[in-house]
């Protein structure tokens, strides 16, 4: 009798506690708000067909230091996909209208300011980069699809994930996005962060590949000059095939990989300058 009352007594509170268990998508989404400091030095732009960079004498005074945009990470079974809400690689041009003075330069929306004509485009890198992830083995996939006249070839690097260095945790908790996440400290690139993770979820991921956990996904990290926070953790009815790699992609190493993007990119800024320079 006493048994008995003991477990009608409890299957309430068994229940009670089932029910605020968060439960585990296998498939859906992550949406993380960016916000980063500018390195001006991997900056390009265009100015009268000349290449200038950043911080020059010849460059526009008011460049933006920060740059914010939505990262997003879709995932299904063992893998993943990144995703970005901003165009990569955009190579911008500038014009200067005479000695008197300058035109403003370009909006973001490639359109010009005050008493410009027309609009200045932002012409698009000539190549495709999509990031994938094999969350069950701990590394990312970068494929390169680069087009050259009719032709396309697609490329494909794994790169593991690296360790953080000096990862130590805290006894502190708070809650992003609807979990629970614990706090932990590491450094990357002689710079400290601050990195909030969950164990709530079925697989590990950081929007920064260094600084992964052993186990659980990053909803939060932040540094000086760049920060991430999961603002969304929806599920989603997703197959494990539209996030895997194409199939066709030829495998390469990361540094062949590189160098193709660097080479590509090359001949693309200097296309661009031939043909401001022929009008």
């Amino acid at each position: 009798m006493q048994v008995s009352r003991l477990l009608t007594a409890t299957l309430p509170l068994l229940t009670l506690l089932g029910s605020s268990v968060q439960a585990q998508p296998a498939s859906g989404r992550i949406t993380y708000e960016v916000i980063q400091k500018i390195d001006l030095s991997q900056m390009r732009m265009v100015i009268n067909g000349q290449d200038v960079r950043p911080g020059s004498g010849d460059a526009p005074a008011d460049m933006p230091d920060t740059r914010s945009f939505t990262q997003r990470l879709l995932f299904a079974g063992h893998f993943g996909k990144e995703e970005r809400d901003r165009p990569e690689g955009m190579m911008r041009q500038f014009r200067r209208e005479g000695p008197s003075g300058e035109t403003p330069p370009d909006r973001p929306d490639g359109t010009g300011g005050p008493g410009s004509a027309g609009q200045r485009p932002n012409f698009k890198r000539p190549f495709e980069q999509q990031t994938y992830l094999d969350l069950a083995a701990r590394k990312t996939i970068e494929v390169l699809e680069i087009k050259k006249d009719s032709a396309t070839k697609i490329y494909q690097a794994e790169i593991p994930f690296k360790q953080a260095t000096g990862w130590q945790e805290a006894n502190k908790t708070k809650k992003i996005a609807g979990y629970t996440c614990r706090k932990a400290t590491a450094t990357r690139r002689n710079e400290p962060y601050t990195i909030w993770y969950t164990t709530d979820l079925p697989f590990t991921y950081s929007p920064i590949q260094e600084l992964t956990p052993e186990k659980g996904v990053v909803l939060q990290i932040e540094s000086d000059n760049e920060s991430f926070k999961a603002t969304k953790v929806e599920p989603q009815e997703l197959a494990e095939s539209s996030v895997r790699p194409p199939q066709a992609a030829q495998t390469v190493s990361a540094d062949e990989l590189n160098v193709m993007r660097r080479k590509v990119m090359a001949d693309f800024r200097q296309q661009m300058m031939n043909r401001f320079q022929n009008r």
